[in-house]
């Protein structure tokens, strides 16, 4: 399903606490998109959430609004920081199947400000370095401009719909592997942490697009796998494009190409949000860090990766080494990558930990190639002889997604297979979720255990069955298009994936 960049889709973030007095109204708004809108159709879209996040906070004072649903229009809602908005409008269709789910939708919102902030800050402490609004409206516009653009296809923006139901946005998905590959790995892991001869040194380890060893928090996990993914893994540096929709296959030529078709913003607003079409990304005022411009990333000769993206160290020509905020610790940190072949090492040291700056993160790089080479190459030998390609967790005759939500892990069938199915069966599964969505909500807001149990089952219109299981804190869901006619079937063919694949955790023994 594709969304009109300029016609199906509003996206808005703004302030409840800026411009709140008669003329100042356009204080309060943050960012819009599309920003060619006239900014009395922005104030129109802004007031009407305002009104609503109001009103519902007169029922519910702790949990206000988290969906409206018009008869045109679905207005999704989400606070990330207090009195902070971002509301996502979308369109719907005329079909008898809605090909939305507000949670998929809340979670792009949710990855923009955990991304925003792992790379500028919380918008809050941006709005108090500089109370006039403008620095932060740069931020925000070049960073969402450039996020968005990854869902370009042609002319198209696509967000995720019901085909991509069977993938869960703001997870890691992991590698499996053997005990003596774990083994290698750890080892690996305190090699780098010796190498850098400092207190605290996080590092993440990825396979391909798969997490293989962390030491930093879930969130700060959750960030960097995401962004590593978008921009730094083997096939997003050779694709110039993420993988995690199953309809995009464009290529990096193909981004380039379809940027002018985004909404450009009027002459006025532009002004106002100011432009993402600068490509050094800085004007004559400000330096706007733009860290999710495609193609800025490339392999150096001594195998770290180098970007542009940050400028240059003050005074100096030295391209500047990228730096992130700790979302646990708020601790700034240089963020240094080093890739062989399918392996990726992301190493995080704390700035305050190098007074050189450049000249100390070079040194710790040199030290870090010299006391670790070999582990590297043996590490990514032992992961690439146990791997088993893009179909790895393929199950022959099943369509599944496992959720970990403790662990903030999912699995799911590969993409290819994933396709496959019928839009009858992925509108079944759709629709299914988000049953299972409301469930969860109607239990959290009910402070009930969310450890309940939970079953569903549906017969989709082309005889398939969609199943989801949610136990303990974990989820599964299925898509089962060539099972018997009876319903006892297919939860044997469920039990059977459970007690194979699950450990037996959805088995209802």
């Amino acid at each position: 399903m594709v969304v009109s960049s300029n016609e199906c889709m509003e996206l808005c973030i703004f302030d409840l606490r800026r411009g709140q007095h008669e003329g100042q109204e356009l204080d309060k708004i943050l960012f819009f998109f599309p920003a060619g809108l006239p900014f009395s159709k922005q104030l129109s879209v802004i007031g009407l959430s305002e009104g609503l996040i109001t009103f519902t906070r007169i029922f519910s004072p702790e949990a206000p609004c988290e969906l409206i649903e018009a008869e045109r229009h679905s207005h999704v809602f989400f606070e990330p920081e207090p009195d902070i908005w971002m509301v996502m409008v979308v369109e719907k269709n005329n079909d008898l199947e809605p090909i939305w789910r507000d949670d998929a939708l809340r979670k792009v919102l949710k990855e923009i400000h955990s991304l925003f902030v792992m790379f500028h800050g919380s918008i809050r402490a941006m709005l108090e370095k500089e109370p006039g609004g403008e620095l932060t409206r740069r931020h925000l516009y070049s960073f969402i401009m450039d996020y968005l653009r990854d869902f370009l296809v042609g002319k198209k923006l696509l967000l995720p719909s019901f085909r991509d139901c069977l993938k869960e946005r703001g997870t890691v998905q992991m590698l499996t592997i053997g005990r003596e590959a774990a083994i290698e790995v750890q080892s690996l892991v305190r090699v780098l942490e010796s190498s850098a001869g400092i207190a605290t040194c996080n590092s993440l380890i990825l396979f391909q697009d798969l997490l293989v060893s962390t030491t930093l928090s879930p969130d700060d996990t959750i960030n960097l796998f995401t962004y590593a993914v978008l921009r730094l893994t083997p096939h997003a540096l050779s694709s110039g494009a993420s993988s995690w929709s199953y309809l995009r296959k464009g290529s990096a030529a193909s981004n380039v190409a379809t940027e002018s078709n985004m909404t450009h913003p009027s002459s006025m607003s532009e002004s106002f949000y100011g432009s993402s079409d600068v490509s050094s990304g800085e004007d004559n005022r400000y330096h706007v860090v733009r860290p999710l411009q495609s193609d800025k990333w490339s392999k150096g000769k001594d195998g770290y990766l180098v970007t542009d993206l940050w400028g240059a160290e003050v005074g100096t020509w030295v391209i500047a080494t990228p730096t992130i905020w700790l979302q646990q610790t708020g601790e700034k940190m240089y963020l240094c990558v080093y890739q062989h072949r399918s392996l990726t090492l992301m190493l995080l040291i704390p700035v305050s930990s190098l007074p050189n700056g450049e000249q100390g993160v070079s040194a710790l790089k040199q030290q870090v190639l010299e006391n670790a080479s070999l582990k590297i190459l043996k590490v990514e030998e032992k992961l690439s002889k146990g791997w088993g390609g893009e179909n790895a967790y393929h199950v022959s005759g099943y369509r599944y997604l496992l959720v970990d939500g403790d662990r903030n892990v999912s699995r799911a069938s590969p993409a290819t297979k994933v396709t496959t199915l019928t839009k009858e069966s992925l509108l079944a599964m759709n629709k299914l979720r988000q049953e299972v969505e409301l469930e969860k909500s109607r239990a959290k807001l009910d402070s009930v255990s969310c450890e309940k149990d939970l079953e569903m089952c549906i017969r989709a219109k082309n005889n398939a069955w969609v199943i989801s299981r949610v136990t303990r804190g974990k989820e599964l869901y299925m898509v089962l298009e060539k099972a018997n006619e009876t319903l006892l079937y297919a939860s044997d063919a469920v039990e059977k994936f459970s007690n194979r694949y699950c450990d037996g955790t959805f088995s209802l023994d």
